[in-house]
């Protein structure tokens, strides 16, 4: 499988030849049966650094504090889940899908946790004419991607684990506590067993309280790791900088983001967070949670409009105009702070800079889209 045919690949197949890199010079003590040493898995998601010795360098994937990357292998070599809580756009599933394919080589077997998910989906449904035709056998079931990774020793993900319901979760714990699934409906070969390896990472939105709140039992068999918003300025723009290349590698877009722009979506989103948090009402607050990954959409915007219908040249005014377009998501509530933030906020910046200058332009394509949608 190679990238250039996926809209989308996944972590271990986007990088492939780091990971079989790795693997070739890792000489570290693995756990079960594990791809990497728990000492490569980290350097695989933080980048490498001088001070590891390897004749290669490894990109850094995932931007935050090493604390949260060694706590969360730590769980993992236990026999324990890993659950990983945050405010949307952290980096949770980015983070979870980059441990699994460096641990496992597999991070596509994946629950999406909704209202209408069912134990089906995370132990096994059946191939009704398979049925009707033969009857009910293993050959006729179909593993739910957690009995899969049960069944191959790998890590299984769990996205959304809060929004599926209580009977789901309540299913959740024997597979997490037992280490297996029975299957009744069977006479014989009735059982799956967890193999070495089996474990599962899942992620919770911290916004997310009182939808489906989590068990005792259930909070028993995960391990916790909270990723924090990222508020460290250069942090945030490594991460929006590293995404933003991907994007453009993807779309083979050849554009150029001025450092100018990127600190000003830097400064602007750091502005109405601080707005939203001195608020005193949801109606005072932008209903957007103003995360990294909601930049990154932002970025990711001005530059497909750039290139497809402006000059291929990112200009402040098209930025400012994504920014209002994808924060803007109810009226006229949304829409009167950000026309609050404009005039407050970012018209002195642009009539202290110099005239014409960037923020002067932020200022103008902001007012425009402001117009248009009120």
């Amino acid at each position: 499988m190679t990238t250039e045919h996926l809209l989308r690949a996944p972590a271990e197949v986007k990088y492939a030849e780091e990971l079989d890199y790795l693997e070739s010079v890792d000489d570290g003590p693995k756990p079960f049966s594990w791809r990497l040493s728990p000492r490569m898995v980290r350097l695989f998601v933080l980048g490498s650094e001088r001070s590891d010795g390897l004749d290669r360098e490894i990109a850094q994937k995932w931007f935050g504090d090493r604390t949260f990357v060694e706590r969360s292998i730590v769980t993992l070599a236990s026999d324990r889940g890993l659950l990983l809580i945050g405010d949307p756009g952290t980096g949770k599933s980015w983070l979870a899908e980059l441990l699994s394919a460096a641990i496992c080589r597999a991070s596509t077997l994946v629950v999406q946790g909704t209202a209408g998910t069912t134990e089906d989906h995370i132990k096994y449904s059946w191939n009704v004419s398979m049925v009707i035709a033969k009857g009910q056998s293993r050959a006729s079931m179909i593993p739910s991607p957690i009995m899969t990774a049960m069944e191959r020793g790998v890590i299984g993900r769990f996205e959304e684990l809060t929004r599926a319901t209580s009977d789901v979760q309540d299913a959740l714990i024997s597979i997490l506590s037992e280490k297996y699934v029975s299957i009744p409906e069977l006479e014989d070969d009735n059982i799956v067993f967890a193999q070495p390896g089996f474990s599962v990472i899942a992620t919770a939105n911290s916004r997310d309280r009182g939808v489906n709140d989590l068990s005792s039992a259930l909070k028993r068999r995960f391990n916790f790791v909270r990723i924090p918003v990222v508020t460290n300025k250069r942090s945030e723009a490594e991460i929006v900088r590293f995404r933003t290349e991907e994007l453009l590698r993807r779309h083979s877009i050849d554009l150029e983001v001025p450092p100018t722009l990127l600190d000003i979506l830097l400064q602007s989103f750091s502005d109405l967070r601080a707005a939203s948090a001195s608020a005193t009402s949801d109606d005072d607050r932008l209903e957007s949670a103003l995360s990294t990954a909601e930049q990154i959409g932002v970025l990711e915007d001005a530059i497909l409009h750039s290139q497809f219908f402006g000059d291929r040249t990112l200009g402040a005014r098209t930025l400012a105009g994504s920014l209002v377009g994808s924060l803007a998501r109810r009226s006229p509530e949304d829409l009167a702070i950000l026309n609050k933030f404009w005039h407050g906020v970012v018209e002195p910046r642009a009539r202290g800079g110099e005239d014409g200058g960037p923020w002067h332009e932020f200022l103008e394509g902001g007012r425009e889209a402001i117009a248009t949608l009120s």
